[in-house]
């Protein structure tokens, strides 16, 4: 694949930053609770797997924060793979990983003092979510810390399925930033082979209460699991 431009990766990455922005309200609160709960806990982490890393913003600004760590940033898509590789320190490593195939932890490795889902978890079936909480388990650390961020609406009520409506169908945002990516003749080939991976996948759509989560957590090993940080109907779960 040709390079992009360092300034075009730069605006794609900025514009992707503003989209996300939208549906995950307050995340510079958010990446400080993140940040000074790890630390709290026991110091900067050595290492760091951030799933669903997209392209790097996360992964990006935690290795600022911790130059001395070691960050690994996961994804399926291809193209903000390629975004993310193309701009992110090299103390990050990034990784292509389907989180429902059960090989993609031998992709990351194990040893984790914090591993990030940020807006993740609401692509996985409530089967695979549960499975997921099992695997990062195996993952960390011994004291290592997990935090997910979603949709958590209605903490504290029974938990229920919820349906989260895909974004492409709601927000123009979304929709005009894979339009303009669409036509960067450098992601062409990155952009069909995205569509043959998403092509018989659900929309996402598990945004269960965050007692939920706390309940999928402490079911897949973790003694400690309970809120982090809440805007509105996002939250953040916080297992250890």
């Amino acid at each position: 694949m040709p390079s992009l431009l360092p300034a075009d990766v730069a605006g794609h990455r900025r514009a992707w930053n503003t989209v996300m922005a939208g549906y995950l309200p307050a995340l510079p609160d958010l990446e400080q609770a993140i940040v000074t709960t790890a630390e709290r806990l026991s110091g900067p982490p050595a290492r760091v797997l951030d799933l669903g890393g997209g392209p790097g913003l996360l992964a990006e600004r935690l290795a600022v924060r911790w130059p001395a760590a070691r960050i690994t940033l996961a994804d399926i898509d291809p193209v903000l793979l390629a975004l993310a590789r193309a701009a992110v320190p090299v103390s990050v490593t990034v990784t292509e990983a389907d989180l429902t195939d059960p090989c993609w932890p031998a992709r990351v490795g194990t040893g984790y003092h914090l591993v990030t889902a940020v807006m993740t978890v609401h692509y996985l079936s409530p089967a695979a979510a549960r499975a997921l909480y099992a695997t990062i388990r195996g993952l960390l650390a011994p004291g290592g810390l997990l935090v997910v961020a979603d949709v958590m609406p209605d903490d504290g009520l029974p938990a229920v399925m919820r349906t989260l409506t895909p974004p492409a169908a709601t927000d123009p945002s979304w929709t005009r930033w894979w339009s303009t990516v669409a036509e960067v003749p450098e992601l062409s080939a990155l952009m069909r082979r995205r569509a043959e991976i998403f092509e018989t996948r659900p929309a996402a759509g598990f945004t269960p209460a965050l007692s939920w989560h706390a309940a999928a957590a402490r079911a897949a090993g973790f003694p400690e699991a309970g809120a982090l940080w809440r805007h509105g109907r996002h939250a953040a779960l916080a297992a250890r």
